[in-house]
């Protein structure tokens, strides 16, 4: 019998694909990509080892060839496809339909080299109908897809192994660029720019609430002119400067004004003066894009761009939606024809529009899909049936994207707009109400709120029955004040809707673009805004002033829709490749970095000027090894974690300093030796000192806080019982070894010879006795993580296994699992805030690699291993640190 082998991305897909085909296929995951770019000097083939670009792995000099590998946790999987590639008649590539998932084809077939018909299978949702479609029209490979991955591949590697090594030089170790990531940046430190610019400004005026005189009735209305002049309202003032910007035919009331003005008026008649009606129209919104998802995922649900999209990951590999990453608004018939029958039934046919609805892609170059985000297949699935398979969060995903899908094809919202203008002396006021008359959409979907009914209502405000020259009279009258607030901080989302607007990145980038910005120290969130740090200030602004072409908005747009014409087969991917680094008219990345070698001044880079003190003393913000610091030129003081850079002024930074240069006031005086004990905060946290540092006496003892000890926690009593370790308890009868209780790097311990335990987060060093020591040496030392893991959260439950996931403290930092499989979180993951999605991501990558080991978990080097590994690269210290640090940057 005939057999095809089917190969997709992930274990999922291929479980769900699996389902529709029968005996004669057998569905492989390659578990993404198989071949790649070196990542570190071990992965470069001895052949080309010598080579000066080996290390960059693009052959600069020959058509910017790049070195491909398959790395060294992939070969195992390769030889497994290998091996039932042998078997089959026919090799089916089922990747996804984008330009990465093209590439990952391409790259197959360049690995597996079939002797083989090969056949290239698209599909945008994983359904019956979808997939045996797929089946029926297979096509090749697009080449111009894989070229224009290939070249912006090649151009994000050029960008970062050659920029961000200017970092590490110039500012700090481990610092990255990137070609959309420092675009990025940029719109969060120039936002952050504009906070520290801006000037409050402080305005008052009058809220007024009317009263029929007649009937029952009332309705508020907002000051609007006083004498024939307009009330100064926020956006009347100037944000630089905090004063009116066109002050002519304005008032600006203060407190005092605003209160005479209401004495006056309070106790007079008023007069309607105007009623003007219009009716109003409110079509739907289009179906959902990659980057609109995103944005509501964010304002309704509160998940970031990486939940949204890994739910979405989720939702798409298991059939209920199609494909995630496009910048399409349009849908299929088939989509049409499920959402319109779907209207008719649950809402009745008054709510179905006349005609099929078809919105028109927005961007310059929808080619990532070819239809927008939406249920899948030709009847959309019940969103309760996704919660019983798949979970909360997947559920209030799907049933967002279903909300958005129907309501696309509803009728349009019909309603009155009413304005009002009520005079009483010479101030006139102004009252607006709305009606809606006809719902239409949104009985199922209103933007930016969870529940459309509530939302209905709160849209509409209902003013009482009027006439023209009526009298009112004042139900009540204040004087409000008003303070114009700075310019919001972007969140995940409206970054993502600016990159969008600016023509930077595209779908499958935006959520990866986020993260790393957050992950690289750059910034840091507030809620849900997005905090550039006095690191990512110092960054942007060198980066302006020395890459100031690759920093605009204009200039990277333009780079997106070359590699768009790329992928259109109009443009050559060699002639942009040129272009971009050896420059045609302007200066080439590799002119640009030369130049920045020679030119820039890391003492300059590293610090933000604030202003000058009183003395006449420059004072900055420094970018230090262990963090930013405040300094005058002759003091210095650390900035409060969380510290936002413009809350940071000259009187702040003057005040650090003064408190920083102020000695250090005793806890008391030790009892025995009459040294004065001190609570400090040094670089590594807070701690404990007893006497004084002397220049050239002996060094004071000092000693860290116990784990999750606080500094207020801590006063004189205490801080001799932390200054007493290490402690002796006694004699271990074993051994006949003294025991002695300390607090080391990694936390506290018992030691008895060459024999040491862990004390249990239950127990302390300070207080542990004799018979409890000797009860945790006689107990045998366990291994690894189970030695002191501790629980830290409970996530929920895995959707399709229902293990129970949590968040645990190891040995070796904190890690998640679901009590077979045990995955540590990134370099920099925060246990406290991880999801059970992005959880879940780290379960599968880790059960991968698993498996891609033999089944076998890949062991920790033991001391005598690292040892010896050590000593054998001894040699090459230097440059081996060079090339981690590269590995980091890309």
């Amino acid at each position: 019998m005939a057999k095809s082998l089917v190969i997709v991305e992930s274990p999922t897909k291929a479980k769900t694909i699996g389902k529709f085909l029968g005996k004669e296929f057998e569905v492989l995951a390659s578990y993404g990509h198989v071949r790649d770019l070196p990542n570190s000097a071990a992965e470069i083939p001895a052949a080309v080892k010598k080579e000066k670009w080996s290390r960059l792995g693009i052959d600069i000099e020959h058509k910017f060839a790049p070195l491909y590998i398959v790395p060294s946790e992939k070969r195992k999987r390769v030889q497994e496809i290998k091996a039932s590639l042998k078997e089959a008649d026919e090799l089916l590539l089922a990747t996804d339909e984008d330009r990465e998932g093209e590439s990952i084809s391409w790259h197959l077939k360049e690995v597996l080299k079939p002797k083989i018909p090969v056949k290239r299978l698209v599909f945008h949702e994983i359904t019956k109908e979808a997939i045996k479609h797929a089946l029926e029209s297979p096509r090749e490979i697009d080449e111009n897809l894989v070229k224009a991955q290939e070249t912006r591949r090649v151009l994000d590697r050029l960008y970062g192994y050659s920029v961000s090594p200017l970092l590490w030089k110039k500012m700090l170790p481990r610092l990255s660029a990137g070609r959309v990531q420092s675009v990025a940046l940029r719109l969060l430190v120039e936002r952050e720019r504009q906070r520290i610019n801006f000037r409050r400004a402080l305005y008052w005026d009058l809220k007024a609430l009317f009263a029929k005189t007649k009937e029952e009735g009332s309705f508020e209305a907002e000051l609007l002119e006083v004498a024939g002049k307009r009330v100064a309202s926020g956006k009347d003032f100037d944000p630089s400067t905090g004063k009116l910007a066109k002050p002519e035919g304005i008032v600006l009331l203060d407190e005092a004004s605003s209160s005479r003005l209401r004495d006056k008026l309070k106790a007079l008649p008023a007069t309607v003066r105007s009623i003007e009606e219009k009716p109003y129209v409110t079509k739907p919104y289009a179906p959902f894009t990659t980057s609109t998802l995103q944005q509501e995922g964010s304002r309704k649900l509160g998940f970031s761009a990486r939940k949204t999209m890994t739910t979405a990951q989720i939702l798409y590999e298991n059939g209920f939606i199609t494909y995630m990453r496009t910048d399409s608004t349009s849908l299929s018939d088939e989509a049409l024809n499920a959402a319109r029958t779907l209207i008719a039934a649950e809402f009745g046919g008054e709510y179905l529009s006349p005609q099929p609805r078809i919105y028109k892609t927005q961007v310059k170059n929808a080619q990532e899909a070819h239809e927008a985000i939406r249920p899948a297949g030709a009847a959309f699935t019940a969103p309760a049936t996704v919660r019983d398979r798949l979970g909360q969060d997947a559920f209030r995903l799907y049933e967002l994207i279903w909300k958005r899908t129907i309501a696309s094809q509803m009728k349009d919202a019909v309603g009155k707009r009413v304005s009002v203008e009520v005079m009483c002396e010479e101030a006139l006021f102004r009252a607006s109400g709305k009606t809606i008359e006809f719902a239409g959409f949104l009985r199922a979907y209103v933007e930016g709120a969870d529940d459309p009914e509530s939302e209905i209502a709160d849209q509409e405000r209902v003013l009482p029955p009027l006439e023209v020259g009526e009298t009112l009279s004042f139900k009540s009258l204040e004087a409000l004040s008003h303070e114009t607030q700075p310019p919001a901080r972007y969140t995940e989302g409206s970054l993502i809707k600016e990159l969008e607007r600016l023509g930077i990145g595209r779908p499958s980038t935006w959520a990866t673009i986020v993260d790393v910005v957050l992950s690289r120290t750059y910034a840091f969130k507030r809620g849900n805004a997005l905090v550039p740090s006095f690191l990512a200030m110092a960054v942007t602004r060198l980066m302006e002033e020395n890459f100031t072409k690759l920093l605009d908005y204009e200039f990277t747009a333009r780079l997106e829709d070359d590699l768009d014409a790329i992928s259109r087969g109009e443009h050559d991917s060699l002639t942009y490749l040129n272009t971009f680094y050896h420059g045609n008219g302007h200066p080439g990345l590799s002119t640009l970095v030369e130049r920045g070698e020679k030119e820039i001044d890391p003492r300059v880079v590293c610090g933000l000027p604030l202003g000058t003190d009183s003395s006449g003393r420059s004072v900055e913000v420094r970018i230090g090894r262990y963090g930013p610091f405040v300094s005058n030129g002759e003091q210095r003081s650390s900035l409060p974690d969380g510290l936002a850079p413009d809350e940071l002024t000259l009187e702040r930074a003057n005040e650090l300093l003064q408190q920083a240069a102020k000695a250090p006031e005793a806890l008391g005086v030790h009892p025995e030796n009459g040294a004065s004990i001190y609570l400090k905060v040094g670089r590594f946290g807070p701690y404990v000192q007893m006497g004084e540092m002397v220049e050239g006496g002996e060094k004071p003892k000092m000693a860290s806080l116990l784990p999750g000890m606080k500094p207020e926690q801590v006063d004189f009593e205490m801080a001799l019982k932390i200054l007493s370790l290490p402690r002796s308890l006694g004699v271990f009868p074993d051994t006949g070894a003294e025991i002695v209780a300390a607090n080391g790097r990694f936390g506290p311990y018992i030691k008895a010879g060459v024999d040491t335990r862990s004390i249990p987060a239950d127990l302390s060093p300070l207080s542990i006795t004799l018979e409890q020591a000797i009860e945790l040496l006689r107990t045998p030392k366990a291994r690894g993580r189970r030695m002191q893991a501790q629980s830290l959260r409970e996530l929920g439950k895995h959707p399709a296994s229902q293990a129970a996931i949590s968040v645990k403290s190891g040995r070796y930092g904190p890690y998640v699992t679901d009590g077979t499989i045990n995955a540590s979180l990134p370099r920099g993951g925060n246990p406290d805030t991880i999801t059970i999605e992005e959880a879940i991501s780290l379960l599968e990558a880790r059960a991968r690699q698993i498996e891609e080991n033999g089944g076998q978990p890949k062991k920790r080097k033991t001391k005598s291993a690292a040892k010896k590994a050590s000593s054998g690269k001894a040699k090459g210290k230097g440059k081996k640190k060079s090339e981690s640090a590269a590995d980091a940057m890309a």
